[in-house]
């Protein structure tokens, strides 16, 4: 599980730089390196935001701006994230989205599907025999759709710095609840490598 993981953040930090195409005028190029802090919760959506902070996590991404002027992005994100009541996390998503600009300010809405594995925060039983059994289960590997929001500033041509919240639903989680919510909020930079 670690190596798929890892190939994903490979992929998204070093294959798809290189893959560069005519730039928007006026807006950062396309392929950045995106950098996030996020913090996550368990939650309905915009329900206990503030115990969210105790669940810290970084991901990695980058994104392809779409059409003449840039509105439309295609983003790819991979991290993890802490939680000790809910269970820790890895995930790797893709969205589009619509990001128009004001000046230096701009507003992200996005959409998309992905892939998260969620770590059980404690041992796990199982019903076995008419019996509860230790589980040698860590986890679970389940279709994630994060819904986001970002607002940013294309700070210099090198750096914009971005606040964002997603809200992401978890498919599968057992058949007793098939889907579940949990949210992120994120704080992070996009930086053009070439640009510093």
């Amino acid at each position: 599980m670690h190596r798929i993981q890892i190939l994903i953040l490979m992929m998204a930090c070093g294959v798809l730089p290189g893959m560069g195409q005519p730039q928007p005028q006026g807006t950062l190029k396309n392929w950045p390196l995106t950098i996030q802090a996020g913090f996550h919760v368990l939650a309905m959506p915009l329900q206990q935001l503030d115990g969210a902070f105790a669940n810290p996590g970084l991901s990695l991404g980058t994104e392809l701006k779409i059409g003449r002027k840039g509105t439309f992005v295609q983003s790819v994100q991979a991290g993890f994230y802490r939680n000790l009541y809910a269970g820790d996390g890895a995930f790797v998503w893709t969205q589009t989205g619509w990001q128009p600009h004001v000046g230096p300010v701009y507003l992200g809405l996005k959409a998309g599907l992905g892939w998260q594995y969620s770590f059980h925060p404690n041992k796990t039983l199982a019903f076995e025999g008419g019996e509860w059994r230790g589980s040698n289960s860590a986890g679970k590997g389940m279709l994630c759709i994060p819904l986001g929001a970002t607002l940013g500033l294309n700070y210099t041509k090198a750096i914009a710095p971005f606040i964002g919240y997603q809200f992401i639903v978890l498919t599968n989680y057992n058949p007793s609840v098939p889907l579940v919510p949990t949210q992120q909020l994120q704080a992070g930079l996009r930086i053009q490598l070439n640009g510093l």
